[in-house]
């Protein structure tokens, strides 16, 4: 039997898909190329925008033409926040929600055995037990996902997640540490700790007994084997005095941070219920790069919110100017159903949106030359992870992400090594082994 995935979105949907490829490997089935034939196909859906529900529809013709007899399972937001809409797409025979996922060949074999559709999609707002997916086996050798925390609280105007994840809820402390201790003895180097909000990890957990985030971090120095573990997205309250002052010991933590930003303009962020300022926000960038050395620190940036006039948006362009990041993510406002930023006033044009874009785009360019520049001259650990297309070249990352291109005859992924960085072209820096 052949299964095959598709899975859009985030970390998170990667990890997740990760955790019920290895189910099925464990079940003899033999994971293929979505692109070809397939006993199964399973579409593990993102609904952060329209663009992503379309994508996931899509998906399921494209599993239909391939092979017209194989059972279609999509799971994931899409299906959490529209069950009806999924299970009267023509074709899918399961739909599961978001915190169903561990149990998905149990229901790929009662569609078979019954011959009828199954549809489990339970309500999530309330739910705050967290579903236990593991990975002991990633098909790559050089770095894991696992994720940790699930659900959001924050309710942002433009975002739907908090409707599709639920209430926040942690990975049991010990399970995590498990986790990444047979992700070390299966030859792991690097992990990435990821969640819909990570940044509340063991917030859900009782006062006594309670776990953080950096707790978690302090007992992964103690775990041989793995060498690098990196935050995934986190909201830059996070980082306190008290927090700084820990991390700032920590050896294997990589000097990388996605701080969500959003925008740099107070009047906006407000609009987006976010729950800091410009001016917070800067204090911990200034932070950041005062007390932790070579960090890299990149965003999130919305341009065309509901309201957004040119003169917030200058104050926004003047804001990243001034903080220099090393790495913007620009994303124009798409107005989600459900939320309520879509029914808001002062919906901005479609031509403005993307001039915004544009300059923002103009400006990470130059920031990312920047910070590759910064090495020039440089001896760097990187770890490799992929060979390029061009023949003996590889390319790998640096802890603070930066992706370097070297040429070596010999297969080296997977192996940390010593690297002086000689030149820069765009983002990418040239290095050779030392």
């Amino acid at each position: 039997m052949k299964v095959a995935f598709s899975t859009l979105g985030c970390r998170v949907n990667q990890y997740e898909s990760e955790a019920m490829t290895e189910k099925f490997i464990k079940e003899g089935y033999e994971i293929v190329d979505f692109n070809g034939y397939a006993d199964v196909y399973v579409i593990n859906t993102c609904s952060v925008t329209n663009m992503g529900d379309k994508k996931s529809r899509q998906f399921v013709s494209k599993a239909r033409r391939e092979n017209p007899e194989a059972i279609i399972a999509v799971v994931g937001c899409y299906s959490q926040i529209a069950s009806t809409e999924v299970s009267g797409i023509e074709g899918v025979d399961v739909v599961l929600g978001t915190r169903n996922k561990g149990d998905i060949i149990y229901y790929i074999n009662k569609a078979k055995d019954e011959g009828k559709q199954q549809v489990k999609v339970g309500a999530v707002l309330k739910n705050k037990i967290f579903e236990d997916l593991t990975i002991e086996d990633y098909q790559d050798k050089t770095r894991a996902f696992l994720k940790i925390q699930d659900g959001c609280n924050r309710f942002c105007t433009y975002c739907i997640i908090p409707y599709t994840r639920g209430a926040i809820c942690s990975k049991n402390p010990i399970k995590v540490i498990e986790e990444i201790k047979k992700l070390a003895e299966n030859g792991f180097k690097e992990v990435i700790l990821s969640g819909i909000h990570i940044a509340s990890y063991g917030d859900d957990f009782e006062v006594e007994d309670r776990t953080t985030l950096v707790d978690i971090l302090e007992q992964i120095e103690e775990i041989d084997g793995i060498e690098r573990v990196r935050i995934g997205s986190i909201e830059p309250n996070f980082f306190t005095e008290d927090v700084v002052n820990r991390i700032f010991k920590l050896k294997k933590l990589c000097p990388q941070f996605h701080l969500s930003l959003q925008s740099g303009c107070n009047a906006t962020l407000k609009r987006m219920n976010r729950r800091y300022t410009a001016e917070e926000y800067e204090a911990i960038v200034d932070l950041l790069k005062s007390r932790i050395e070579n960090v890299s620190i990149t965003t999130d940036v919305i341009v065309g919110f509901p309201g957004e006039t040119d003169e917030e948006f200058a104050e926004t362009y003047k804001f990243l100017e001034r903080i220099k990041l090393s790495k913007l993510h620009v994303f124009k406002y798409s107005p989600r159903k459900g939320t309520k930023a879509e029914s808001m006033e002062n919906q901005v044009d479609g031509n403005k949106k993307e001039e915004r874009s544009k300059a923002l785009i103009e400006l990470t360019k130059r920031y990312e030359n920047e910070f590759a520049k910064a090495h020039l001259g440089k001896t760097l650990e990187v770890l490799f992870e992929m060979a390029s297309k061009e023949e003996g070249v590889h390319e790998g990352y640096t802890k603070n992400y930066l992706k370097v291109e070297v040429h070596s005859d010999k297969n080296i992924r997977g192996q940390l090594l010593q690297v002086k960085i000689v030149d820069v072209k765009d983002d990418m820096a040239i290095g050779e082994l030392v």
